[in-house]
């Protein structure tokens, strides 16, 4: 039986005293007339508060006891003032007695603009939505156990940036520029992740970021940001289908490296050649990945001084490894565009392919055209997704608020300068012995492609010094690789498998 407690830590523009509360509903009314329906125009924001419940799960067949802390925790600004509010849940093992050796995980989800919904009720936390082995949605919506969340070994904070889920500005006079961009990003929540740890008295914990798509870009400024400015040192990174983290490329490696995630699509739908076709994928892309380092590059950095027959042979092998006729590939300059690609490569089945996940079909309102209408994957996510965290949320975690939870909020403007995080991380890894970094890609996503996330790694650790304490792994799936049931279980053993690693044996000093 869930037992539940009620904590709501009230502060009225964060100069009050907190008081424990011992009801569940929202004080976000408070001062509405009892006959008054709330609505947005009088909703209270409160920016710190939260409600504490107690439950029980199994996971790989043991079972574990946990309370979620749900709520929000103040983003203050340089004079002590609560400029916003992070909603936040925090999942603690129960039965842990001693929590200075215990994991602790921080999550973010990308966008930029994104809750963290999508790990939280599909990853690495304790509950599950319902959808089928595959990732597609099922009624009726809800959740279940995670049987293989990491939980286990580690206890998980999800944090949501301003505008996303319940997190907001406490002001609208508050400067956008405050949050709404790469640094600023990075900035404010490693000061939001310092007074976290502080007052969850987590110091001690050997600590990991996760961050997915764009969450990655901002994981990887936060390894080196926490170092330098809350001197709170990390034990590992994992990057969840990667952005490019502010490595350049230049137009050749931009055409050239799309070209293996073209491939696996390719093969996935059965548009292969067949001596192509009839090996396992992971057999058929080191074929894939060779060509493009070692030809198609170089190819391409020649631009229009390649000659003809050079040309013409490199088209027929892109046409090959990607499923797209020649005289499509040579009407595209060698390059063709990621959206022509789902759109051209079942336009005869009458059928294009997603975007973060290209093992989705999606139908158009006509065949022609040089894009889909439409990214088939993400309506298919958003149909099942959003149903289960606002149940879930107010269900099971019994957090009670009018608010609107934003899948996706208002980020803009976003600003995008000066993007070195990247070479953030590689900075971080450098200082810290101790950091390892795990990368987790799926082959059929083709917005933070596999192939991309691996040139990631090689360009940051130019010297190959580090490479010891970096590791790839591919999934059978898309973007959310963990949609999938089987790639489920092998991404969260994955993460097991890293955390496992990188905890250092006892007397073990960082140092090189």
């Amino acid at each position: 039986m869930k037992k539940t407690l009620f904590l709501l830590v009230l502060t009225a523009f964060i100069n009050h005293s907190y008081a424990q509360q011992t009801g569940s509903e929202s004080k976000e009314t408070k001062g509405i007339a009892k006959d008054e329906k709330p609505s947005p125009a009088n909703l209270v924001f409160n920016p710190d508060q939260n409600v504490v419940t107690e439950h029980t799960t199994t996971i790989k067949g043991q079972k574990i006891s946990y309370k979620a802390t749900t709520g929000t925790m103040p983003v203050w600004d340089e004079d002590g003032k609560a400029i916003a509010g992070l909603f936040y849940t925090y999942y603690e093992r129960s039965d842990v007695k001693d929590r200075a050796s215990r994991p602790l995980v921080i999550s973010f989800n990308g966008g930029p603009g994104s809750a963290s919904v999508w790990m939280q009720i599909a990853y690495t936390g304790p509950s599950l939505l319902n959808i089928d082995e595959e990732g597609y949605p099922l009624q009726p919506y809800g959740i279940k156990e995670n049987p293989y969340s990491i939980l286990d070994v580690a206890d998980i904070v999800f944090v949501n940036p301003v505008n996303t889920a319940y997190s907001r500005a406490t002001s609208k006079e508050i400067p956008a520029t405050k949050f709404f961009g790469i640094n600023a990003d990075i900035k404010y929540l490693a000061d939001w992740i310092g007074v976290f740890v502080t007052r969850t008295n987590r110091w001690s914990s050997p600590k990991y970021l996760i961050g997915e798509s764009y969450g990655s870009t901002r994981v990887s400024g936060l390894a080196l940001q926490l170092q330098n400015n809350q001197w709170m040192y990390l034990n590992g990174v994992i990057l969840v289908s990667p952005t490019e983290l502010g490595i350049t490329r230049g137009v050749a490696a931009d055409a050239a490296l799309k070209l293996p995630y073209f491939a696996a699509t390719a093969w996935y739908h059965k548009m292969l050649p067949p001596d192509l076709q009839n090996k396992d994928l992971t057999d058929m892309l080191p074929e894939v990945e060779d060509f493009t380092i070692n030809e198609l590059l170089p190819s391409l950095s020649k631009g229009g001084s390649l000659d003809e027959q050079k040309r013409t042979a490199i088209a027929a092998k892109i046409a090959r490894y990607s499923g797209i006729s020649e005289k499509v590939v040579l009407q595209n300059n060698l390059d063709v565009p990621y959206s022509y690609f789902w759109k051209e490569l079942l336009r005869d089945k009458g059928f294009t392919v997603g975007r973060l996940d290209s093992r989705y079909k999606g139908i158009d309102r006509k065949d022609s055209g040089d894009s889909p209408d439409f990214n088939a994957e993400l309506t298919s996510w958003l149909h099942s997704f959003t149903p289960a965290i606002n149940m879930y949320i107010r269900n099971n975690l019994n957090y009670k608020t009018d608010f609107k939870y934003n899948m996706f909020g208002s980020v803009h403007p976003w600003d995008n300068s000066n993007d070195a995080t990247g070479e953030n991380l590689r900075q971080a890894m450098t200082q810290n012995p101790y950091l390892n970094v795990l990368v987790q890609s799926g082959y059929y996503d083709g917005a933070c492609d596999y192939f991309n996330a691996k040139y990631n790694l090689w360009q940051m650790d130019p010297s190959g010094k580090l490479k010891d304490r970096m590791s790839w792994k591919g999934y059978r799936s898309g973007h959310m690789m963990y949609l999938r049931k089987k790639d489920l279980e092998t991404a969260n053993e994955d993460i097991r498998a890293f955390i496992k690693q990188s905890l250092p044996k006892s007397g073990v000093s960082a140092k090189y």
